[in-house]
């Protein structure tokens, strides 16, 4: 059998080869991403709001009937505070922290306990 032929001319193949073997090089002095906020908080997991994402994505899908009314149809409002609550919770859970405030209101840990009151007060005041 024949020993393939390569395409690339000696010196093509020569800078092929230095492209191959030169290394790597990261710059971590350069300034952190633009989503991270650098205001001197260490990113650190949050164990509770993670825990409470997780419960409650865990606790949808195996139970989607908790979030229906008496007449069961879907109850939106309490769906879209629980799944907010959720998302906080995974986002602020992980360490995350955006660098807009709004966004970082809107996923912090406060919010996903917020959300999930909400949910419970909605669903609460449709039993009774």
């Amino acid at each position: 059998m024949k020993p393939p032929t390569s395409i690339l001319g000696p010196a093509e193949r020569a800078g092929a080869e230095l492209a191959v073997a030169d290394p790597i090089v990261v710059d971590r002095s350069a300034a952190a991403p633009a989503a991270v906020a650098t205001d001197g908080e260490a990113q650190r997991t949050r164990v509770l709001p993670l825990l409470l994402a997780i419960a409650v994505m865990l606790g949808t899908t195996a139970w989607p009937g908790a979030l229906a009314g008496p007449s069961g149809a879907a109850d939106h409002p309490a769906a879209m505070a629980l799944f907010w609550a959720m998302s906080a919770g995974f986002v602020a859970g992980v360490g995350f922290r955006p660098r807009k405030l709004l966004i970082r209101l809107l996923f912090s840990p406060l919010a996903c306990w917020l959300g999930v009151i909400l949910a419970g007060l909605r669903m609460g005041s449709l039993m009774a």
